[in-house]
Formats: structure tokens, sequence, C-alpha cells
């Protein structure tokens, strides 16, 4: 905890000042206590109401040094959102994606962990949202009404998701569609695989890349992509979506297009940690491994409450105010309860 005004804590010594003060009454008091002659009798009436007569100056000296604290307008490290950041979600929507192994399906789970993670993020933080199998796609440009990001995800699941996983060059065009929201300027990503960064983003673009498999295809292999993403200064958060043990039914209505070249065999569709992980190394980012719904919410809750925010301070000064009014209160409350009555 850091003080805006350091000084004002010198006004920390009224507490002790008050407690000489009152050390100082209650001696002059005692000079003229009227006597008792059985001094047994006289301990065992006011024995306990001595120590309890005790509380309310305790809470008053605990208010006045809330309040001394309070002048000084504490303030506390927090997370703060940053001006102008972006994030780019990039998800992937390839075949594999429709597996059931993540409940109700990979793509469901994902599309879910999205919406909370927009639920988490703040207002002013722009989204951008690609989707990619074999060609990257955006779903929606970099925008502060995640409304529209909502709707984009609402049909995510029909973008086409035949033709591999083309992990590179996903996140070149990420990186350029951060570089765009940076600049303000808006262009082709057609070219973004082979673009080279030009574009410094001053730490105000994030990536959070999701995928369920392996590079199949694409003109940039995944560290490649990533080294585009390292050079503009873009970190990389990777999630690799499902368990080891994953399967997909291929054929029979399937609904992949022409002949079907698994003849309607169950095929494993594994997540690819090793490379994901690497990729998020390489750029300074984070490696999440979600193997259930629960642990793909945790980990897009947990980035959400990060993404688009800055280390920053918060005043707290309200805080040590309520207290003090809470403790006054408190004190004048037993002050009067347990103040001797006349019978």
């Amino acid at each position: 905890m850091t003080f805006e005004r350091p000084l004002l804590l010198l006004t920390l010594l009224v507490v002790p000042l008050a407690l000489g003060l009152y050390v100082l009454a209650e001696r002059r008091r005692m000079r003229y206590a009227i006597r008792f002659t059985n001094l047994d009798v006289l301990a065992g009436v006011v024995g306990g109401r001595y120590r309890r007569r005790f509380v309310p100056l305790a809470l008053f000296l605990l208010a006045l040094a809330a309040l001394c604290v309070g002048m000084a307008r504490p303030q506390h490290t927090t997370l703060v959102p940053r001006d102008r950041a972006t994030v780019i979600l990039v998800i992937d929507v390839s075949r594999s994606m429709e597996s059931k192994d993540v409940k109700p399906s990979r793509i469901g789970a994902a599309t879910a962990a999205v919406r909370t993670f927009l639920d988490r993020v703040p207002d002013r933080l722009q989204i951008g949202l690609i989707a990619f199998a074999g060609d990257p796609a955006v779903a929606a440009p970099p925008t502060t009404n995640h409304g529209l990001v909502r709707k984009a995800l609402d049909t995510i699941e029909w973008f086409p998701s035949f033709g591999g996983t083309a992990i590179g060059d996903a996140l070149a065009a990420a990186v350029k569609l951060g570089q765009q929201a940076v600049s303000g300027a808006s262009g082709n990503l057609a070219s973004a695989a082979t673009a080279a960064p030009n574009t410094p983003t001053r730490g105000l673009v994030s990536i959070l890349f999701l995928s369920d498999g392996a590079q199949t295809r694409g003109d940039l292999e995944p560290l490649q992509g990533a080294d585009l993403a390292k050079q503009a200064g873009i970190p990389v958060y990777t999630v690799a979506l499902g368990t080891p043990n994953g399967t997909l039914d291929f054929g029979n209505g399937g609904g992949s297009p022409g002949p079907d070249p698994f003849g309607g065999r169950r095929v494993p569709v594994p997540p690819d940690p090793a490379t994901l992980k690497a990729i998020a190394d390489r750029t300074g980012g984070e490696f999440y491994a979600a193997q259930s719904a629960r642990s793909l919410q945790a980990a897009y809750t947990k980035l959400g409450s990060r993404l688009g925010r800055k280390p920053g301070k918060s005043e707290i000064t309200y805080g040590f105010l309520a207290g003090a009014a809470f403790l006054l209160v408190a004190a004048g409350l037993l002050s009067a309860l347990w103040s001797p009555r006349l019978p």
C-alpha cells in the first residue's frame, strides 16, 4: 500500500496524544474519588465494568487512526483498464473441434468460454475475432462493441472447417489485425502470412489463441508465426483444447465435401500442447491446457481479468473512512450502553 500524501501520516501522532490526555484525565479524576472502606466489595462490584470501560476508548482511537490514514489518500496496486488496448481472439474451427471429448463439444465449450471472457474484460477494450482452419478469416474486426463479437460467435461454427489447421498463418493474420487496430489502418489479411511486422504495438495488443490440434497446412510454420508476434511485441496466450484420447467420427453424413477419405472411421484428434506452449514461451505469453469445459472456463476467466489491463494504483480512502465511521458508531453505542446509571 502506498500513499498519495504520505506527510499527512504524521497526523497519527494525535492518537498517542489523545491516549495521553485520557490517562491524565483519569489520574486527575481518581484524586477526587469517593472513599469506600470495604475495598474487596468495591472490587467485586466494579471489576468487570472497569475493564470494559476501555473498549469504547480503544474503538475511538482505532477510528481516529483510520481517519488519519484516510487523510493520506491510501492506494493499492491493482490492474486498471489500459487505454486503446486490443485483444485478438483466434479460434480453431477445423473439423476436429466437433469432437465431444469436451462437453458439449470442443467448439461449443470454446464459444462459451469466449462469452465468459467478454463478461470479464473492460468495456473499452477492443476485441477482434479470427476463425481459422485451412485459412484464417476475420469473424469480427477489433471493436469496443462486444455485442458484435457475441453475434459473430453465434455463427463461428459455420465458418469453413475443412482444409486442415494452419496455425502459423492464423498467428500472422492475428498479428496483422492487431497492428491495424493500433495504427488505425485497414488492409487485406491475404498477405499477412508473408508480411513483416512494421507497426510497433507498444504493448497494446495481445493474442488469445485456441487450437485443438497440430499444424497440417499453411505457408508459415507455427513458430514462424510466433516469431512475427515476437517481433511486433505481441504476447500470445495459447490454449490447447481437448484430451489425448479425443476422437472424431468421419463419414456417415459427417458433412465434409466430396468423397470421404476416411471411409466412416473413427479418427484420433489429440491436441498439440507442445507446439502451443512453445508459441507462448517464445512470445512472452502463457500456455493453458484445457481438457474439460470447466478448465477452459477457468483459463478464459483468468485471462479476461488480466488482458487489456495494466498495473496501476487505485485509491482506497473510502474504505478507511467507512471503517472509521463504523468504529465511531460502535464506540458511541457501547459507551452509552455501559455508562453508569442512577437507580
